[in-house]
């Protein structure tokens, strides 16, 4: 997988800092007290301890040391977190564009010399507990990182990585698949044409199709021309046909290098364990070498230059004469001074973040564009760091103007600084991220040291966030003027600076094909009749290594025995405030508080459906009560960890036309701010600003601009929402809210020279939604605050206590179900759902013509919900095809990134994901079930696919996140057991049975749809709506 490093690392000082609660585990000593037992100069397994430090601030214990004999570096933390981390990243530094370490990080990871099966990567997702497995090509290294929560898994995986990276066979048929090969298009017909194919050929293809992609990667490769950082680590398309076989083996041999490598350790298992098993199977076969791999400076210009770019125009840009960006970037210091990095990472925030910033005031509320540069900020994911500021979706006659108000910003800035709130407003932020806990920091962790670790920064350093700030409040005290200067010295007195325009050209697109086509012939034309013939044969040799049966017994697996066979129970207190339902989880959430409400729409006119996305990303942003929206902003910074407002389409767990359907509130605040926080939320209810025209505009326009750029992104995500519209009264709703008829209709919002009309509309919602009579709430929060955070719900709800109205539900079919399962029906509380009796289904095929040179495709068959005892088998089914047959037809042989199968919501979807073929996929969907109902499976396929389905099911769950499936969707830890334990019952034959019933041709309701290029099969065929 290939990372844009703007994006790898986006903003590297802002992670969720926490994984699970310390208390979690109870040993006799926790992992972070037994690492402290080390010593430096100590000697395991082959290393030296360099330094061992408590990090209080993360509850955790770095332990750095090296290998003797190559030099390898490594960094333990240690932690009482079972959710266990490995990564081994190696600087990677290309000098052309062939995408050469990208594409080596997809071959290494197809065969090794003790598992040579082809392709144990994706083998192994099936054969182990991940919660997560996979491999990232940033600028300037590669890094190979998993992570599980069982030991055993650990070894396994450990063992499969170390192989793959230090010892791959790098064979030339795995090269041609995963990178390029020129094939004849069909394989098995020496008659048809040539073409370029390969699965790194057709990622990047897409890649590129992404208009904010494109300007990341030329700002980056114009700003540091000189070394790696000029070149395209992920393969610019028609540079790839350029790689041969024979340089990517010399690349691995020259930076897959123990003494060019870093590994990183996270968790509680014990660390010499892991020691041991690198030093036996990897270090021990190396000797040290001296790899030529550094990234000298930048050499600094003496005068600021200037460049412009073309794309493709964007079909749903808001404003189509809008389309150009402008930025201006500027080359800042060496990332590895951590503290330099840490104060210029919050001075970017103050300078651009939120209403409150210079930037946002003098650029985004002009409205001369839609929003901020796709790069914006501060990015330290390269050697020397980059702060970059600019418009999108902007005029091109601006452009004079736009770099003018950057300088007098800059100007501004260095003669006014910043207010000591807004300056508070980020600590504070920083303050609750070290205490938010996620369930994935040890990959967190990983990437925020990778880029400053990988030029030979201290890691350790840039963990002890706390010194940082007290470092950083120091510096301001002695000198007032602090930030000031550093405004002065990197923006205004710095000569390394570039202004990058790009402006869409209609014939972009056309080009490329053309320069493609031209590149093509040249190598066809070559080719002598002696080369066409081999390639035929060539590609009948991969044709039939894809097709056959994989061996994959070379590879450890984990067994369904060793699944636990229970689940842990979440224990959830049922009560009310000031008569509204609440749900308290005691958790240990290290001081936060978490509150959700759930408001329901059944009372909200269908003509106002469409509006509620728009309403619930505007009505924490327009100011409330007495403040502005610049005062709210400030607030909400200041006292939450944030407060949004999110559509929620619910499908009833054991009937497909029910569903409930609502908003929900979701907040978060240290324990000291909770009056504060309820008090911006009955602001919000009481009385909401919906009077300024301006403010809405300029949410309007970047909300669309946000939903168009999300397409070449999310593709999938949106042809999946499109064909599962017609199937059920929940894919209705959820294409209403978040499929492409919300794009276009945010469109034509954008578009709208005057906006009254929906000022006046957002009062309207609000009645509806903001309603305590139709509203339930959850809390999460420790056992020791839970009774005064419950004073505080009751506090709430009687200050906006007169915002309760009884209206009538739209819809006259309500049924309830009791949110307490044990208490009898019509006693208690109840989540209302809305029944739809009569609902047809119907088939659709809809297709929509993108600027995009791939595809993405689905394909939703209506089958049974989540109660239902077929469900588990569909469930078991969809992870089976995926693995065991959609992966190796619609990657490895068709050359998509990616494809498979998945259930939910009452739905079996097919999907591809940035798929060179449009319809033949859909017959490869067709061909999937063929082979299930077949019975071409062994009983090997079945238990892999539930440990994959398991791996899924018993992922981690964050303090603030226990009780929210049963809040949101009333599937309590009875009805998941119960569903477990069916999981485990699945047979062989119950999978060829339920493929039958349900996907059989004739057995089903099916919904397809297609984001693509121009197509004209579908063109032609009467059966397909083309939008």
């Amino acid at each position: 997988m290939f990372r844009q490093s703007k994006t790898v690392i986006q903003k590297l000082r802002y992670l969720s800092f926490q994984g699970q609660n310390p208390s979690c585990r109870f040993r006799s000593t926790s992992a972070t007290e037994r690492a402290l037992q080390y010593q430096a100069g100590q000697k395991i397994h082959g290393f030296t301890v360099k330094e061992v430090v408590a990090v209080p601030d993360l509850f955790l214990t770095a332990v750095k040391l090296t290998h003797d004999n190559t030099g390898a570096q490594y960094l333990h933390a240690a932690r009482d977190d079972k959710n266990n981390l490995f990564s081994v990243q190696l600087r990677t530094t290309p000098m052309d564009n062939t995408g050469v370490p990208h594409i080596l990080e997809h071959t290494v990871l197809c065969g090794s010399e003790k598992y040579p099966c082809r392709d144990p990567f994706f083998k192994m997702l099936n054969r182990s507990l991940s919660t997560f497995m996979n491999a990232f090509t940033a600028s300037d290294f590669t890094m190979y990182p998993f992570s599980t929560q069982n030991g055993k898994d650990f070894q396994n995986l450990l063992s499969v990585y170390l192989d793959a990276v230090f010892f791959p066979c790098l064979r030339e048929l795995d090269f041609w698949q995963e990178g390029w090969r020129l094939e004849n298009e069909n394989p098995t017909d020496p008659t048809s044409p040539l073409v370029f194919k390969g699965v790194v050929f057709n990622e990047m293809k897409g890649a590129f199709s992404d208009n904010e992609r494109v300007y990341a990667q030329h700002l980056q490769n114009k700003l540091y021309p000189d070394h790696t950082y000029g070149v395209v680590s992920g393969g610019e398309p028609l540079a790839i046909p350029d790689l041969s076989w024979e340089q990517l083996k010399h690349f691995h041999a020259t930076h897959y290098h123990p003494s060019n490598a870093r590994f990183f350790t996270y968790g509680d298992l014990p660390l010499e364990q892991h020691l041991k098993q690198i030093q036996e199977e990897a270090l021990s076969k190396f000797e040290r070498s001296e790899p030529d791999t550094a990234v000298p400076k930048q050499p600094h210009w003496d005068r600021p230059r200037e460049d412009h770019v073309t794309c493709s125009p964007d079909a749903m840009a808001p404003d189509a004469a809008k389309q150009n960006t402008l930025c201006m970037s500027y080359l800042l210091g060496d990332i590895t001074d951590t503290f330099e990095g840490f104060t210029l990472s919050l001075l970017s925030s103050l300078m651009i973040s939120g209403p409150n910033s210079p930037f946002y005031k003098t650029l985004i509320e002009p409205k001369i564009g839609t929003d901020f540069s796709s790069v914006v900020g501060y990015d330290g994911s390269t050697k020397e760091a980059s702060f970059s500021i600019g418009l999108q979706g902007m005029a091109e006659e601006d452009t004079e103007k736009v770099k003018q108000i950057i300088v007098q910003t800059i100007d501004e800035i260095i003669a006014n600084g910043f207010e000591e709130e807004r300056i508070e407003a980020l600590l504070h932020k920083i303050e609750i991220q070290m205490k938010h806990q996620s369930t994935s920091f040890g990959l967190s962790l990983a990437s925020y040291i990778a880029s400053c670790w990988n030029h030979d920064g201290d890691p350790v350093q840039l963990l002890k966030i706390s010194e940082s700030v007290a470092q950083f409040r120091q510096a301001l005290k002695d000198n007032p003027r602090f930030l000031q200067e550093k405004v002065l010295h990197y923006f205004k007195d710095n000569t390394h600076r570039l202004t990058l325009s790009m402006s869409p050209d209609e014939a972009y697109l056309e080009k490329q094909v053309k320069a493609e086509k031209e590149k093509l012939q040249k190598k066809v034309q070559a080719l002598s009749d002696s080369d066409k013939k081999d390639i035929y044969e060539k590609g009948l040799e991969l044709l039939s290594v894809q097709s056959k049966i994989q061996d994959a017994s070379c590879l450890p697996a984990l067994k369904v025995s060793d699944i636990e066979p229970t689940i842990a129970v979440t224990p959830v207190e049922m009560g009310t405030a000031g008569g509204v339902p609440v749900q308290y989880c005691e958790q240990p959430t290290n001081g936060m508080v978490y509150f959700r409400a759930m408001c329901s729409l059944n009372t909200l006119p269908e003509d106002l459906k469409l509006y509620v996305p728009l309403f619930c990303s505007v009505i924490t942003k327009m100011g409330c009560g007495g403040l502005d929206y610049r005062q709210q902003a400030q607030q909400m910074e200041l006292k939450t960890g944030g407060m949004s407002i999110s559509t929620s389409v619910n499908p009833d767990y054991s009937n497909m036309d029910m569903y409930e359907q609502g908003v929900i509130l979701s907040s978060s605040c240290l324990e000291r701010n909770l009056p504060d926080m309820f008090h911006l939320w009955s602001d919000i209810f009481n009385s909401p600003h919906f009077d300024d025209e301006e403010r809405l505009r300029v949410l309007v326009m970047m909300s669309a601009q946000e939903l168009a750029n999300g397409i070449s992104y999310s593709g999938h995500m949106y042809a999946m929402t499109r064909a599962a519209r017609s199937l059920t009264p929940t894919g209705e709703l959820q294409e209403t809210f978040g499929g492409m008829e919300q794009v276009k209709f945010m469109k034509r919002i954008a578009e709208m020279p005057d906006l009254t009309q929906v000022l006046r509309t957002l009062p309207r919602i609000k009645r509806h939604i903001l309603n305590p009579l139709n509203m339930r709430c959850a809390v999460n929060a420790t056992p020791q605050k839970m009774s005064d955070a419950a004073g505080q719900l009751d506090n709430f709800m009687s200050n906006v206590a007169s915002n309760k109205k009884e209206r009538k539900p739209v819809r006259s079919d309500i049924i309830e179900r009791p949110l307490d399962p044990l208490a009898a029906p019509g006693s208690g509380p109840s989540r209302k759902l809305i029944a739809e009796p009569n609902f047809k289904p119907c088939q659709m095929k809809t297709f929509f013509p993108m600027p995009f040179p791939i595809n993405f495709v689905s394909e939703c068959i209506r089958t049974v919900p989540f109660t239902h005892e077929d469900y588990a088998s569909l469930n078991i089914l969809s992870r089976m095809m995926t693995a065991k047959y959609l992966h190796g037809e619609i990657r490895e042989k068709g050359g998509a990134y990616g494809g498979g199968a998945k259930v939910g919501g009452g739905l079996f979807t097919f999907y591809s994901y940035r798929d060179p073929n449009s319809v033949q996929t859909l017959s490869t969907f067709r061909k999937g079930v063929d082979w299930v109902r077949s019975g071409q499976f062994t009983q090997q396929d079945i238990d892999e696919a539930k440990l994959s389905v398991f791996s899924a099911v018993d992922s981690p769950v964050a303090p603030s996140n226990k009780g929210m499936g049963r809040f949101l969707s009333g599937i309590t830890d009875e009805l998941k057991q119960a569903h477990r334990e069916r999981l485990f019952a699945v047979t062989d034959k119950s999978l060829v049975d339920v493929a039958g019933r349900y996907l059989g041709i004739g057995q089903r309701t099916c919904g397809v749809a297609i984001l693509g290029p121009e197509n004209d099969t579908i063109k032609k065929d009467p059966s397909w709506v083309v939008k």
